[in-house]
C-alpha cells in the first residue's frame, strides 16, 4: 500500500459511495419501462447526470406512476439526505470503535439495539433486529422466520471493512462475514464478503479485472454468486456489449419480483457490469449502475465505493462532489449530520 494515498482513497471511498448513492435514491423502486422514457424526456439517455428536480414538469408529474415528487433531487438538497446504504458505514465505524478489530457478531446486533430504531433497517435487517429484541442471537437471527436472507442488505453493509483494511482483501472479507452473518446466509454473507474484498483490493490497484477476481477469491467458488459474476467477466472478455449484458440479466431476473430486484445475485451482476464497462470513468459507471434499475441507492453507492477508492477523491469530477457539500445525514444517534471529509480522516 502506498500511505501517501490512503487519505486520497480512504476519502475517495466514501463520497465515492455517497454520490453514487444519491444518483439512485432519487429513482430507487422505479422500473425500466418508465425509467427510460423519463431520461429520453429529460435529455439525460444514456443516463451522465444526476435526476434534477428541474428536469420535472407537470406532465411528467401526471403520466409516470413512479411518485416523482416525493423524491430527493440534487439540486434540492445541502448535503447527502439520510439513506440506508449510507447509514451502514457510519454504524459499522461505531462497531470497530466500541468493539475493536476483533468484534463478535453479537457485538454487531447490540450495535444495532443500541443506534437506531427499528424503522431504520429493512427486509433481512428489520427480522433481524426484530430477532435480537426477541432473545435470538447471530447467527439464529439471520435464520429465524427471515425470507430476505439472501437479499441485499448485507452487501451494502460491508464497505467499512474494505476501508480499514488496505491491502488486505482476507481480513476485509473476514470482518464481512462477522457482520453478515448477523442477518444473512449463503449468498447474502458471499455478497458482503465479495464488496469488502474488492474495497481493499482497490487500495493497490486500479485494474478493475483484478479488483473483482480478488473480491471472487474470498467467496466459495461453488456459489451461485461466484459463478454469475464470473459469468459477467467472461461475457465482457468476449465482446459482449454493455447494452447486451444489461439486457441479459433483466432476462434471467423478474425487476416486477420482489425477489429477483432485491436478491444479492442480481445486483452483484450489475455491479459488476457497471465496473467493467465503465473503464474506470466515475460517472459513467455509477450511472450504469443506477441506469440498470433494480436496487438503484444500493448498487450506484457499491460501484462508487470500489472505484472512488480505486482512482481517489480528486479523480472523482466536482460535478458529483459538490451537490453533497461534504455533509452526511444518518439516523444514528449522535451522528444526525456528520462532515464526510472528518469521517474518511
Amino acid at each position: 500500500v502506498d500511505k501517501s494515498r490512503l487519505e486520497t482513497k480512504v476519502h475517495g471511498a466514501w463520497m465515492g459511495r455517497i454520490c453514487g448513492c444519491l444518483l439512485g435514491k432519487t429513482i430507487e423502486c422505479i422500473k425500466t419501462d418508465e425509467l427510460i422514457p423519463f431520461l429520453k424526456e429529460t435529455g439525460n439517455y444514456p443516463m451522465h447526470r444526476y435526476i434534477l428536480h428541474t428536469d420535472l414538469n407537470d406532465d411528467i408529474l401526471s403520466k409516470y406512476r413512479f411518485r416523482f415528487a416525493s423524491r430527493c433531487y440534487a439540486d434540492k438538497v445541502d448535503g447527502m439526505p439520510m439513506d440506508d446504504d449510507t447509514n451502514y458505514v457510519v454504524l459499522a465505524q461505531q462497531v470497530i470503535e466500541k468493539y475493536g478489530r476483533n468484534f463478535t457478531p453479537y457485538d454487531v446486533s447490540r450495535a444495532w439495539i443500541s443506534l437506531q430504531s427499528k424503522d431504520a433497517y429493512c427486509t433481512a435487517e428489520r427480522v433481524a433486529f426484530c430477532n435480537f429484541i426477541n432473545g435470538y442471537e447471530p447467527p439464529e437471527s439471520a435464520k429465524y422466520k427471515n425470507p430476505y436472507r439472501e437479499w441485499i442488505g448485507a452487501q451494502i453493509r460491508s464497505d467499512f471493512y474494505g476501508y480499514i483494511n488496505p491491502g488486505d482483501p482476507e481480513t476485509a472479507a473476514e470482518m464481512a462475514y462477522r457482520d453478515a452473518r448477523v442477518s444473512h446466509v449463503k449468498n447474502g454473507v458471499y455478497g458482503s464478503m465479495w464488496v469488502a474484498a474488492m474495497i481493499a483490493e482497490a487500495y493497490v490497484t486500479d485494474d478493475v479485472k483484478r479488483i473483482i477476481l480478488t473480491g471472487l477469491s474470498q467467496i466459495p467458488s461453488t456459489s451461485r454468486l461466484h459463478k454469475a459474476i464470473s459469468d459477467i467477466i467472461e461475457n465482457y472478455e468476449k465482446g459482449v456489449s454493455a447494452e447486451s449484458c444489461i439486457a441479459d440479466i433483466r432476462t434471467r431476473w423478474n425487476e416486477e419480483s420482489g425477489y429477483d430486484w432485491c436478491h444479492t445475485i442480481s445486483n452483484a451482476e450489475i455491479v459488476t457490469a457497471a465496473l467493467l464497462y465503465g473503464n474506470k470513468d466515475y460517472g459513467k459507471s455509477i450511472c450504469m449502475a443506477v441506469g440498470a434499475c433494480f436496487d438503484t441507492d444500493c448498487n450506484g453507492a457499491t460501484v462508487g465505493s470500489v472505484l472512488g477508492t480505486a482512482i481517489g477523491y480528486n479523480a472523482i469530477p466536482s460535478y458529483w462532489k459538490d451537490r453533497v457539500n461534504d455533509t452526511l445525514e444518518s439516523t444514528l444517534m449522535g451522528y444526525n449530520s456528520v462532515s464526510i471529509s472528518d469521517m474518511a480522516e
